[in-house]
């Protein structure tokens, strides 16, 4: 992470877990080109790191095996070698390098890794402030969200519809919901 690129985290020093049970990892995708699948990823970790000097940085863990779409059918068809080829990348990683000051929010910059390939990505993060908690310590909250291209990394099914269009659309919209509880 460059000093160009990173801003003090509004958040005290210290390592910030990601609290699950309170956290949502999130996608959306469009679907016969008219509507939208959501799903979400049942088992995910992460660390923020916040440096004495303020700087923050982030690392994330996805189970890609963990997919969840409210269908065992598709989340069986998306763990498969034509998606995510789960049993071969069975994590996706995200690595913070760096943070900027966008309007009153951030943007957080990183590299991304899914189904074997890293690109970076930027997440429109909002921090929403931070609380006592309730007892467990403080407690921070965060919401971030990112378009990525599915054919960037490797995920690159045609499904063509009979009229014209696709069965599953090219971008996907990842959303997170994060709280983190410092340790």
């Amino acid at each position: 992470m460059t000093a160009a690129t990173t801003v003090k985290a509004p958040i005290p020093a210290g390592t910030w877990k990601i609290d699950t049970t309170h956290s949502t990892v999130g996608f959306s995708v469009k679907h016969l080109m008219v509507s939208k699948v959501r799903g979400t990823f049942e088992n995910f970790s992460g660390t923020i790191t916040v440096d004495e000097n303020g700087a923050p940085s982030v690392q994330a863990e996805i189970d890609v095996t963990s997919i969840s779409t409210n269908n065992a059918q598709r989340d069986g068809h998306i763990k498969s070698a034509d998606f995510f080829d789960a049993e071969k990348y069975p994590t996706a990683t995200f690595v913070s390098t760096g943070v900027r000051q966008n309007g009153d929010d951030y943007t957080l910059e990183g590299d991304f890794t899914l189904k074997g390939v890293t690109k970076p990505v930027s997440l429109d993060l909002e921090f929403n402030g931070t609380n006592p908690g309730m007892g467990h310590g403080t407690v921070a909250g965060f919401d971030a969200k990112t378009v990525i291209n599915r054919k960037d990394f490797g995920i690159d099914i045609e499904m063509p519809l009979e009229g014209g269009g696709v069965v599953v659309g090219d971008k996907i919209t990842i959303t997170l919901e994060i709280e983190a509880l410092q340790a």
